[in-house]
C-alpha cells in the first residue's frame, strides 16, 4: 500500500467563511465552516484522491485491504476517528459533547472527545472553554437569561497552541480562528445557546452532559529535542494519541502492523518518502499511513500532527524513555 490522501468534504456553517482559500484551490462558494478531510461515515464518506486507488471510497478501501490498511488491532471495528479543519468567523454555538456512556444511552454509537490545534487566530481571538466554578443550577439559570458565557472561562489564544476538549467540556469560539481538529467519529453536539440563529437547542441533554469539574486550559505536553526535529506528546487517551512534530530536516518512521497513523500538516510543506514512491504534503493536508507501509520518512520544513488509537503501554514506555534519558 501507499500513503493516502482524500478529497475534502466541505460543510457550510452559519459561522463559516472563505478563509480556507489560503491553502485550498477547490473551495466552493458560501460560508464554509468545516472541511472533513478524513471521514468514514455513511453521511460523509471520504474518497481517495491519489494513487492507483483514486476514486475509491474509504469504506471500499477498508473492505479491500482490511488489516493491511487499518492494522490488526483496528480491523473489525468502525473507523474510530474524524479529522477536520474548522474555519470560524463568528461564534460557534455554546456547546458540549457527551461521553460514550451517555451517547449510547441516547442511541448514538459514540460520544465525542476532540483535540484542537490552533492553525491561525486573529488578535484578540478567544476560546470560551469550561465553566468558572459555577454550579449546575447557576449555569442553568444563566442559560435561561442568555448569559451562559458569563459562567465560562475566556482564554486568549495564539497560533500553535493545543487544547484538549474532553467530553463534557462546554465550549465556543470568539473571533476569527482556524483549527485543526481530531475527534472521535461522532457528530453529536448538544447546543445550549446559538446566538439567535434558529438552530435546535438541546439544553436538557447538555445539562446532563456538562462536567463542571473539568478545567479549560492549554495543553503543554512532554517534549523531546532531536537534531532534525522536535517531538511533543500532547494527548494520550483511549480514543486517540496526539503528537506534534516540528521538523527542520527529516523524521524517519515505521508503520505499525497493529494500527494506522494519520498525519496532518499544520505549518509549511514537505514530502513523505516510502518504498516505491513519495507524496507531497502541504499545509492543510491530511495523510493516512497504512499499517503495512513499512519504513517512511517525512522530509521538509514543516509542523505535523500525528494521531492514532494508541497502545497505552507502548506510548507510555516511549515517553518514559525520553524523560529518563
Amino acid at each position: 500500500m501507499y500513503p493516502l490522501k482524500f478529497k475534502p468534504i466541505y460543510q457550510e456553517k452559519p459561522w463559516g467563511n472563505q478563509q480556507l482559500k489560503k491553502f485550498r484551490d477547490d473551495l466552493p462558494a458560501g460560508k464554509i465552516g468545516e472541511t472533513w478531510d478524513l471521514s468514514c461515515r455513511k453521511d460523509a464518506m471520504s474518497i481517495v484522491e491519489n494513487g492507483v486507488d483514486k476514486g475509491k471510497t474509504f469504506q471500499e478501501m477498508i473492505d479491500t485491504y482490511g488489516e493491511k490498511l487499518l492494522g490488526t488491532k483496528m480491523i473489525g471495528k468502525d473507523f474510530p476517528l474524524l479529522v477536520k479543519i474548522l474555519s470560524v468567523s463568528q461564534k460557534l454555538s455554546v456547546q458540549v459533547h457527551p461521553d460514550d456512556e451517555y451517547a449510547q444511552k441516547q442511541g448514538e454509537q459514540y460520544g465525542k472527545e476532540e483535540i484542537w490545534y490552533i492553525m491561525d487566530a486573529e488578535p484578540g481571538a478567544k476560546l470560551i472553554l469550561g465553566t468558572n466554578g459555577c454550579t449546575k443550577e447557576e449555569f442553568e439559570e444563566a442559560i435561561r437569561q442568555g448569559k451562559a458565557e458569563d459562567m465560562m472561562n475566556k482564554i486568549h489564544i495564539q497560533k500553535g497552541e493545543i487544547y484538549h476538549v474532553k467530553s463534557g467540556l462546554i465550549h465556543t469560539v470568539d473571533g476569527e480562528v482556524m483549527v485543526s481538529e481530531i475527534q472521535q467519529n461522532s457528530d453529536t453536539t448538544y447546543r445550549v445557546y446559538d446566538y439567535n440563529r434558529g438552530r435546535e437547542l438541546h439544553i436538557d441533554h447538555a445539562l446532563n452532559t456538562i462536567r463542571f469539574d473539568l478545567e479549560g486550559k492549554k495543553s503543554h505536553g512532554v517534549t523531546a529535542v532531536f537534531p532534525e526535529y522536535t517531538k511533543t506528546w500532547y494527548a494520550l487517551s483511549k480514543n486517540f494519541s496526539l503528537e506534534h512534530y516540528d521538523i527542520v530536516e527529516c523524521v524517519n518512521e515505521r508503520s505499525d502492523s497493529e494500527r494506522f497513523f494519520i498525519f496532518t500538516c499544520v505549518v509549511g510543506n514537505g514530502e513523505i518518502f516510502y518504498k516505491g514512491g513519495s507524496l507531497p504534503i502541504n499545509k492543510g493536508d491530511t495523510v493516512l499511513i497504512p499499517a503495512d507501509l513499512g519504513e517512511y520518512t517525512l522530509v521538509g520544513h514543516m509542523e505535523v500532527l500525528k494521531t492514532y488509537v494508541p497502545d497505552f503501554k507502548k506510548v507510555q514506555e516511549e515517553i518514559m524513555y525520553i524523560v529518563e534519558n
